[in-house]
């Protein structure tokens, strides 16, 4: 929370004090395959990027939770990520085991789940800061429990998180909203392109210069450019990449709709001892092999460079076709230049394939006309994205300033002044808070008393296993007579763990030993009675 005063009517007090329990998880072993095979819900990080779940990506069996540190956490218990995803926090449905990169956030019935989980992604930025560690981050369990948590009495705590239900869905709505343009503008450009090249962007002005659509030409690329490729010269050989000065480009350099500089240089010796070929500017390089939505893609030079042989090098014959057009189409065929890619794993397109894209071809006049309303649409539509990014951090900072005001008590200003019975004496934040506590300490004790029968069972489980090994060296032994330090040289435990075992042995019924008394030698041995 930020140095803001809160309302008098609220306290600020550490996150533990409101919190009657935190639960972690852990990981089932994952040499066991069957584990990863049942109906239970299992959540990770990979599940926090949600802020309610309906089911998680993993699911595990009843063996793997009872062989694991896991926890089953009850459906509509707050998680939080304290690995990696730091400032997470989500609510499932339903029931659910958590791995140990998760903790369960148990609340008293004073403290307003949606109240808490609002608070939570309202500081968690500051969560992200708290995060400790190189390569993944992660937030220590005190410096959790330590965080400021802004507590208002709890029927304002109900206000808050009604208020904020209503503001943030409205938020996340014209949030929505935003998020689907940018790709309503792709379709868009996309059917510019198609509208570009098959005429239907320029009927109207055809029909103002009495020019008819069966006046365009039906040819391909390899008719009106030149289409080449480049090479790799040897990464052995030093003197090929060792303070290279002439730009070398790959299919990666294709993701941009113009190349201005190159990432790698080969020297002018490779030039000339591998015979590169060195295109000119406004040459289009198309990708015809890479990875993700790479091939196919296409990019026109600004600068003079070579490349490598993922690239087909477009160079238009400009008394055929403008370079301009000819990127249109080409640009517009991406799709369909991926379909005509051949391959395995990895299919790439061919210089001949190349060179069969087919391309309609109107007058000059017409192509100018045709690249000058493109530009003009693409224009237009850059302007949206612009407004449209400058719109949704506008969203984003909205989204954090309604909910810094909810937590500085500005939202309920007027509720306060109306309601001042609903946050004073047994209803005050102060009451709350020893209510909390009583809570706490019940739970505690509760945990304590849960711990110990656990550790009670463990002990009678150890004590029985004890006396069985006991049994077996009994009955196995060739004589039936036997000494108490015989005993003990043979028994893994304390004197007054084998007292115990030796004593319910001899109270056994029917009992497989007892004592008796040799006179001769004045001692007692212990007998073994049936076998």
């Amino acid at each position: 929370m930020s140095d803001q005063a809160l309302p008098q009517q609220w306290l600020n007090t550490p996150l533990e004090n409101v919190i009657l329990k935190i639960t972690g998880g852990g990981t089932p072993s994952k040499s066991h395959p069957e584990y990863y095979r049942g109906d239970i819900p299992w959540m990770s990080v990979k599940d926090m990027n949600k802020h309610f779940l309906k089911d998680t990506i993993d699911h595990i069996s009843p063996e793997a939770v009872e062989n694991s540190s896991t926890n089953i956490i009850p459906a509509g218990t707050p998680i939080i990520a304290t690995r990696m995803s730091l400032g997470k926090i989500v609510v499932a449905h339903f029931d659910s085991a958590i791995n140990q990169d998760l903790k369960a956030l148990f609340l008293p019935s004073d403290i307003h789940r949606d109240y808490l989980v609002y608070w939570y992604r309202s500081i968690a930025h500051k969560i992200e800061q708290l995060g400790t560690g190189t390569t993944v981050k992660g937030i220590r369990l005190d410096a959790l429990k330590a965080l400021e948590f802004a507590l208002p009495p709890l029927a304002e705590q109900k206000v808050i998180a009604d208020k904020l239900n209503i503001l943030l869905a409205q938020v996340d709505n014209g949030k929505a909203r935003l998020e689907r343009i940018p790709e309503i503008l792709k379709r868009f450009r996309q059917s510019v392109l198609a509208a570009a090249v098959s005429g239907r962007l320029t009927e109207e002005w055809r029909n103002e210069h009495e020019v008819s659509i069966t006046t365009w030409g039906q040819t391909t690329v390899g008719d009106v450019s030149t289409v080449a490729t480049g090479k790799t010269p040897s990464r052995k050989e030093t003197k090929y990449w060792q303070a290279g000065e002439v730009p070398w480009l790959t299919s990666a350099s294709t993701g941009a709709i113009y190349t201005n500089s190159a990432e790698q240089h080969v020297t002018q010796f490779a030039v000339t001892d591998c015979s590169l070929k060195i295109f000119p500017p406004g040459t289009l390089l198309l990708a015809m092999y890479g990875e993700g939505k790479t091939r196919g893609q296409v990019t026109e030079l600004n600068i003079s460079a070579t490349c490598n042989q993922a690239c087909a090098a477009v160079t238009a014959d400009e008394s055929k076709i403008l370079r301009s057009y000819l990127k249109l189409r080409l640009i517009e065929n991406y799709e369909e230049t991926r379909k005509a890619a051949a391959g395995g794993a990895q299919p790439n397109l061919n210089l001949n394939k190349v060179r069969q894209i087919g391309i309609a071809v109107p007058s000059q006049e017409e192509q100018t006309e045709i690249v000058r309303r493109v530009d003009q649409l693409f224009t237009y539509a850059d302007t949206i994205d612009r407004q449209v990014e400058s719109a949704l951090e506008c969203i984003n900072q909205l989204t954090q300033s309604i909910l810094s005001k909810a937590f500085h008590g500005e939202l309920t200003a007027q509720w306060r002044a109306k309601n001042s019975e609903l946050i004073s004496g047994d209803n005050s934040a102060e009451a709350l808070i020893e209510k909390i506590k009583i809570k706490r300490e019940e739970e505690t004790k509760i945990s304590k008393r849960k711990k110990n029968e656990v550790k009670r069972k463990k002990r009678n489980v150890m004590k029985n296993s004890k006396k069985d090994e006991l049994k077996c060296w009994v009955l196995e032994r060739e004589g039936a007579f036997f000494s108490f330090d015989e005993l003990r040289d043979f028994f893994d435990g304390s004197y007054e763990e084998l007292k115990d075992c030796l004593f319910e042995m001899l109270s056994d019924s029917p009992p497989l030993i007892k004592q008796s008394f040799s006179k001769s030698e004045g001692i007692i041995y212990l007998e073994r009675l049936n076998k």
